[in-house]
């Protein structure tokens, strides 16, 4: 199977007959590893015509490289890019990776976390201007539909939603205000991104646990991040979505940017088999990103872990009792 295809069974509830698929929403790691940096907004600015093209077809052949050495199911390297550059890239990258990734956008409108400087107002607003926060929630639905309608028509076959709802002891709303604020609007995107024909993956960080019903309950095809760091245990919320949910991520990001290699193997090898490889759909991932600073190691010590586990049927190696 190729990533792709695996990637799809593990969406669709299953399981694939091979390594689990893997990927990460961001990596940064880039020049250490392939001698260039990403292509992202600020690099193109003043830059028109062909030599665009060349550095946008460039940056593609570069992210297909890098995702046949890692063996990733999806193409997140784009994302730092305008809009209409994104889809241009697409179709380089498809010249050089063919069909074997999937590509991915990011796309939300959901009320995430407020910033730290208008937490305060925004929380208010809640309670003294209802109704319009209400009407401005849907009006974000539909600006990010009619975008990803845009997106769908370009190539994207996954949308990856992430607006961030929780800190690392639980969600910035109550489960009430979650349910009447953030439920119904995630629950029509979802809707509207599979009307698209697209798959729909929500990523929150942080404690998801109060909320964990509310976002299987929206229909949403992936879970991620799966925030160790937050004591979310994806050995728990496989127990608590049953066995279909596709599940990503919980591989602990504090040990692999600064934990030993033999610590992130065992926390990829927890997340492996709970996750899991056996017992129900799983992508295997970090709970965050690979950011620049990362020791490759860790990272390569997390690969390993993923190719020692196997597929389904494999003789797997003991993961740790508790989660890392």
């Amino acid at each position: 199977m190729t990533p792709r295809e695996s990637l799809i069974v593990a969406l669709e509830g299953g399981r694939p007959d091979a390594l689990p698929p893997h990927f990460e929403l961001v990596y940064k790691r880039c020049e250490e590893f392939y001698g260039r940096k990403r292509l992202e907004r600020p690099d193109l600015e003043g830059i028109e015509g062909a030599e665009r093209q060349r550095l946008l077809r460039e940056n593609a052949r570069m992210w297909a490289e890098i995702y046949e050495r890692l063996d990733w199911s999806i193409c997140t390297g784009f994302w730092g890019l305008e809009d209409e550059d994104q889809f241009r890239s697409y179709d380089y990258f498809r010249e050089y990776a063919g069909d074997r990734v999937m590509i991915s956008a990011t796309i939300d409108g959901t009320a995430g976390i407020p910033s730290g400087r208008n937490m305060v107002e925004a929380a208010m607003r809640l309670f003294d201007e209802r109704q319009e926060q209400l009407d401005a929630n849907a009006r974000a639905i539909d600006e990010s539909l009619a975008r990803a309608e845009r997106f769908a028509a370009a190539g994207t076959e996954i949308a990856i939603m992430c607006a961030d709802y929780c800190f690392n002891d639980g969600p910035w709303l109550s489960p009430p205000m979650f349910a009447e604020f953030v439920t119904p609007f995630l629950a029509r995107l979802v809707e509207g991104l599979h009307s698209l024909g697209l798959y729909a993956a929500k990523h929150t960080d942080g404690d998801i646990m109060p909320v964990l019903d509310q976002l299987v309950g929206t229909g949403i095809d992936a879970l991620h991040s799966l925030d160790p760091m937050a004591g979310v245990d994806v050995r728990e919320v496989r127990r608590l979505v049953g066995q279909e949910l596709c599940l990503m991520g919980n591989v602990n990001c504090a040990l692999v940017h600064a934990g030993t290699p033999e610590e992130v193997y065992d926390s990829s090898l927890y997340c492996l088999a709970h996750g899991g490889v056996e017992n129900g759909a799983y992508v295997f991932c970090t709970s965050n990103c690979i950011f620049e600073g990362v020791p490759l190691e860790n990272y390569d010590a997390m690969l390993q872990a993923r190719r020692d586990f196997g597929p389904p049927g494999a003789e797997h190696p003991e993961p740790p009792a508790e989660m890392m």
